[in-house]
């Protein structure tokens, strides 16, 4: 179990190879938080913040290939259905004690080094934060929320009409605040699995307990008996008040753009509780890589399950950073009649109703090299007849040329055509 705290994560050979270890002060205000933007492919540690007590990683989840190295898999396939079969079989956590691995303390919002990432943000946030809730009747979920603070025991969640929104709204009709408890400084994969989005009554942290394969141990916990996994290095015991709302934001998100300021719920945290052999605080860098990458492939995962209906082999799906992991998709199938390339598009669309654009390609190019994937559109694709518009459709909210929550959407389909000679669709090769 130990494995899957941070602290422990950041002790792997592929991952202390990579580790950028910053040993002077940095302020807990923009200093921090541009070292981070300018390494987004590196994990940070941070050993000391302002005159905070605990050390900061940030970049936690620097590389794709930590799936890879994590899961033991070669291919993304074996990764997609590694997941697949998680949501599908989530695994209940064995029962154990809080106490027998964590210390209560007198901790406050004010001990722990939470930072203020860009110079507009509404205040300091923690990022890292992965909120769980029950709804009283047996039902859990766990989902990553931003935080900002307001004052030592407060902060302003945002939450969008999700499951947490739906318990809390049950909660806030019977005039009742929700119990909540939040991690902070897992395993990545343990944030990765809270960032899906399965159906109401599926359990993130069961979901995590699959792949980990039934290793998770958790405390039963607080009034709706929330099961907590044992795997993060502080655990923040409180309540979502029913009756209490404050401004939240501005707060850069994955457009890397600043969100809008709106009245939200209010966290008050009761409790902090840290691991006995722990204390290593985490930051998720707004707008970055790994911001990104949370948001954007449990997605992947879902339109590569989606497109597989409609197309027998699709090799790998990749929403794109420069569209903040969520609005642009790039597919790699193996074409095998006319008319896949634009089912592939349509299935996107559904596995992902987030999704704005969509390029589909062979499967004998790299995706992950976007000059590749334009050589494609150059030689491949044909505006008049491979080209897919769908107007006045519901996306994302987060697309600011987006009007009422209303979009047009675009696929194009770089699919080889099966009735020409493939010499006209290949580079040359020594």
């Amino acid at each position: 179990m130990e494995s899957l705290t941070l602290g422990k994560y950041l002790e792997k050979d592929h991952v202390r190879k990579n580790l950028l270890e910053v040993r002077d002060r940095k302020s807990s205000v923009l200093e921090a938080s541009k070292i981070a933007y300018n390494n987004q492919r590196k994990p940070i540690l941070f050993h000391k913040i302002d005159d905070k007590k605990f050390p900061l990683v940030m970049n936690a989840f620097f590389s794709r290939d930590l799936i890879f190295e994590e899961l033991k898999v070669r291919k993304d396939t074996e990764v997609y259905l590694k997941f697949l079969r998680a949501l599908t079989n989530p695994t209940k956590m064995r029962e154990d004690s809080l106490e027998k691995y964590y210390v209560k303390t007198k901790l406050t919002l004010n001990d722990l080094p939470i930072l203020r990432f860009y110079p507009r943000d509404g205040g300091k946030y923690l990022t890292s934060s992965i909120v769980l809730a029950g709804d009283g009747e047996g039902v859990f979920n766990a989902s990553i929320h931003r935080l900002m603070v307001i004052n030592e025991r407060k902060a302003a969640i945002r939450i969008v009409p999700r499951h947490l929104y739906k318990m809390f709204s049950k909660f806030k009709s019977m005039g009742k605040d929700i119990p909540i408890a939040i991690l902070v400084g897992t395993h990545p994969l343990i944030a990765l699995c809270a960032a899906f989005s399965p159906p109401y009554g599926i359990y993130e942290m069961e979901v995590a307990n699959t792949l980990f394969n039934g290793f998770i141990k958790a405390a039963y916990v607080g009034e709706t008996e929330i099961p907590i996994p044992l795997v993060s290095e502080f655990i923040l015991l409180g309540v979502i008040k029913c009756d209490e709302e404050a401004e939240e934001g501005p707060f850069v998100d994955i457009l890397e753009t600043y969100d809008s300021v709106r009245k939200q719920p209010v966290v008050e945290i009761k409790e902090v509780w840290i691991r006995e052999d722990g204390g290593v605080f985490q930051e998720i860098l707004p707008g970055g890589y790994e911001h990104k990458f949370l948001m954007g492939f449990p997605r992947e995962v879902m339109i590569w399950d989606s497109v597989r209906k409609v197309v027998p082999e699709v090799k790998a799906v990749r929403l794109t950073s420069g569209s903040g992991g969520w609005l642009h998709a790039i597919i790699s199938i193996k074409k095998q009649s006319e008319g896949d390339g634009k089912n592939a598009i349509l299935a996107a669309f559904s596995g992902h109703p987030s999704l704005k654009h969509v390029i589909v390609v062979d499967d004998d190019i790299n995706i992950d090299d976007f000059e590749e994937v334009e050589w494609a559109i150059a030689t491949r694709f044909r505006a008049d007849r491979d080209l897919v518009i769908i107007s006045n459709v519901k996306g994302s909210t987060l697309d600011p040329m987006s009007e009422e929550g209303l979009t047009a959407k675009m696929g194009i389909d770089a699919t080889k055509p099966l009735n020409k000679p493939l010499i006209f669709f290949e580079k040359a090769k020594f």
